[in-house]
């Protein structure tokens, strides 16, 4: 958006119609003592042709990739132009809480069907109408568990994405919490044997992440019969949602809750966000969801009307009743999801999947070819590790020269791995330009 300053004229007028006579008389309840008494250490004012210039010279310092290669929740797809052009609409563009739903009747129409739309890929009962991103989104579903199930421990899959464990564990230590942790085996996928024997022990829900952090895609069936034999409830998190075109709809598998990211759903990779979570549940467990419901309902005349249906959340009257402090949500961003589904539809929605599932896998074998061995062997979707005798910065020099950005690290596992994803945006010659750049570099 474009930015046009206030003159000093302007600023005159403003205060003398709030009655004050300097901007320093705003803050006249801040104390002397912790008020700045200097200028502000910025430099002189530049003309908006100097600014565009100085913003361009910065700009050409950035290192640009033009085929990326990097997953680990965060995926590089293709946004149709369709997206932008109904974002950027002035009734859109600013949309916030719809407190009043006689003027509001857009957004609020939106909001459910992006909520209808997100059930329809999960079979879910109830969508919430969004959330901040995946990590939070996770976060809050594990609070969900606790609240239900009133138990203080958590159990969470190793293999779980190791950002959102760090979210996880800045949300539930602060009350309390334990969480403890199930590895995974050999072929990448949680070791089902130590699951049953620690689900005995009384947790409150059980996290595990499909396609998980190494891309390898879970047994949710199997373990959605250990965890309900269990007493325990199946918290399941999605970061690449985009493997639902190919995959049993979650809720069939016995999920009870679902954290999801649906960045892969028309939002471009901002340099780490804004994105939009994703909570859904079982109907049973509605009135323990944080955030807001939007619902349908008719007018007064009879006609098709939405509405605020529930919003258990901190700024309402009953705030001491709420089930989260998240005041918000990502309303832009879940406008550019229902979008994004709208315009590729059932049929296209299917076959993207397909294409990132094929792509991928094509790229697993020329790997494998080449002499490199994939690092597990269970069944992945569009994202995988590959074992490389490379060090970390060696790798990103070989495709930093073909301007190729991929290959996530998994140290952190005690593995000599690398973590590559594939979508519709890598071509066959990128697959190829990825494979010479390794070999020769």
């Amino acid at each position: 958006m474009e930015y046009i300053p206030l003159t000093s004229e302007d600023i005159k007028e403003m205060l003398r119609s709030i009655g004050v006579s300097s901007i320093t008389e705003l803050f006249s309840d801040i104390p002397e003592e912790v008020l700045l008494k200097r200028p502000l250490n910025l430099p002189p004012p530049l003309t908006e042709m100097e600014i565009k210039r100085e913003i361009d010279d910065i700009l050409r310092g950035n290192k640009y990739s033009e085929r990326i290669f990097l997953g680990g929740g965060a995926y590089f797809h293709y946004v149709p132009s369709t997206v932008n052009y109904v974002l950027r609409r002035g009734e859109f563009y600013t949309s916030y809480t719809p407190y009043q739903p006689e003027m509001s009747q857009g957004i609020l129409q939106a909001l459910f069907e992006f909520q209808s739309v997100m059930s329809e890929l999960t079979h879910a009962d109830v969508t919430n109408s969004s959330m901040y991103d995946g990590a939070t989104s996770l976060a809050e579903a594990v609070l969900m568990a606790e609240r239900i199930k009133k138990r203080q421990k958590v159990l969470v899959a190793r293999s779980l994405n190791p950002l959102y464990r760090e979210v996880l564990h800045t949300y539930v230590e602060p009350r309390g919490m334990t969480i403890d942790e199930v590895n995974f085996g050999i072929e990448g996928r949680i070791d089902l044997d130590e699951l049953e024997q620690k689900l005995k022990e009384g947790f409150s829900c059980f996290v595990v992440q499909s396609p998980n952090y190494f891309g390898i895609i879970e047994d949710i069936v199997e373990i959605g019969k250990l965890v309900k034999e269990s007493d325990t409830l199946f918290v399941l998190s999605i970061t690449e949602m985009m493997s639902l075109g190919i995959l049993i709809p979650p809720f069939d598998c016995g999920v009870d809750i679902l954290a999801g990211e649906a960045q892969s759903f028309g939002i471009p990779l901002y340099f780490g966000g804004p994105y939009i979570g994703v909570l859904q549940a079982k109907k049973d467990y509605i009135r323990q969801m944080p955030g807001r419901i939007v619902g349908e309902t008719q007018d007064a005349n009879g006609k098709r009307c939405f509405v605020m249906t529930l919003r258990t959340r901190e700024q309402d009257i009953r705030r001491s009743k709420a089930t989260s402090n998240i005041c918000s949500n990502h309303t832009l961003n879940a406008l550019a999801v229902l979008v994004y589904l709208s315009t590729i539809g059932p049929e296209g929605f299917k076959k993207i999947a397909e294409i990132n599932y094929k792509k991928a896998h094509y790229l697993a074998r020329r790997f494998e070819e080449e002499g490199f061995s994939l690092t597990f062997s269970a069944p992945f979707f569009n994202e995988f590790a590959v074992n490389m005798p490379f060090a970390e910065e060696d790798l990103r020099e070989k495709l930093s020269r073909a301007k190729i950005a991929g290959g996530i690290a998994l140290k952190d596992f005690g593995l000599s791995s690398y973590l590559f994803a594939v979508t519709e945006m890598n071509s066959k010659d990128d697959i190829e330009l990825l494979i010479r750049s390794i070999l020769e570099g």
